[in-house]
């Protein structure tokens, strides 16, 4: 990290933006670091704050407070964050996620995700994986979903076992607690895209006159239980696209239970929407099956306690 560095902007810097003269000087650091530094307010220019876009002028006094080097960008440690954590040996971390917590960060700086704790309980997920701020996380679950996440703990087991993750080799199974009556099993399969005005959420492409990027998902359910206007699904899938689960029970006619973002209801002093990675089934090194799971949630178990009135 570097800080509290002032500098006067020579001729030849003058009339370019001050996020390239700063990853002009500072190599360490990355051109989106200097454009953050921008952003964040840790740069000034003549003792004010310093513009997005703004250009140096010659002899102008550049004031650098914070700045990122490339060595930062690592998920930082947060021992005020408990996990829990439902497996591990020497390879692999099982945690039970709850939800409203993200999985990662999507920058060095921020904390309060699954990974800032992890870390600082098991400091060498810091260096795994070929993603820095994922620290060894294999897959992603969303915010609001709770359950099971899988970690390495070597590079080799990552390598391992995000291969399987690729080749769509891991079975998952997750319970949903969706909207109506489902009687049967069955399979949905769509091509799915990112909705081009509503960030982050997930559209059957074909409802898109340029869908750009079509992603295709399978997702398999069964019912489970019924309970008062609900029914509680196994859900089973393979392909991992953004909001699989959701976006496809929800055009199935069957939403998640509180998942506005897909056209539920919303529930009275619900937080959250009814989604638990329940279970997944890998391929250790000896060739044998080993299945992880996570048990749900105290708010998910108390919800269904509540909707079958006890």
């Amino acid at each position: 990290m570097l800080t509290d560095i002032t500098f006067a902007i020579d001729h030849a810097e003058a009339g370019q933006r001050i996020d390239r003269v700063l990853a002009a000087r500072f190599p360490t650091s990355t051109r989106a670091f200097c454009r953050e530094a921008v952003a964040l307010g840790d740069v000034r220019l003549n003792g004010a704050a310093c513009l997005k876009g703004a250009k140096a002028q010659a002899g102008e006094v550049v004031s650098v407070i914070r700045l990122a080097e490339a060595r930062d960008n690592r998920v930082q440690p947060d021992p005020s964050l408990a996990a829990e954590v439902v497996f591990e040996d020497n390879g692999l971390i099982a945690v039970s996620k709850p939800a409203g917590q993200p999985v990662h960060p999507l920058s060095w700086h921020e904390r309060g995700t699954l990974m800032n704790g992890l870390v600082a309980r098991y400091p060498e997920l810091a260096g795994v994986g070929d993603q820095p701020l994922m620290a060894g996380a294999l897959h992603r679950i969303d915010t609001g979903t709770s359950g099971l996440v899988l970690v390495a703990r070597t590079d080799a087991m990552f390598a391992f076992l995000r291969a399987q993750f690729a080749a769509q080799a891991v079975d998952k199974i997750y319970l949903a607690l969706v909207e109506g009556r489902v009687d049967a099993p069955a399979r949905l399969a769509h091509h799915l895209a990112h909705h081009p005005s509503s960030r982050g959420k997930m559209v059957d492409a074909r409802s898109l006159a340029a869908p750009g990027r079509r992603l295709f998902a399978k997702t398999a359910y069964r019912p489970v239980e019924r309970i008062g206007g609900y029914t509680l699904l196994e859900v089973s899938i393979r392909t991992g696209v953004t909001h699989q689960i959701r976006c496809q029970l929800a055009l199935g006619g069957h939403p998640v239970v509180n998942d506005i973002l897909y056209g539920a209801r919303p529930v009275l002093g619900c937080t959250r929407h009814f989604l638990h990675a329940a279970r997944a089934t890998i391929l250790l090194p000896d060739g044998l099956p080993f299945a992880l799971s996570a048990p749900l949630t105290p708010d998910f178990a108390a919800f269904l306690m509540r909707c079958r009135g006890k």
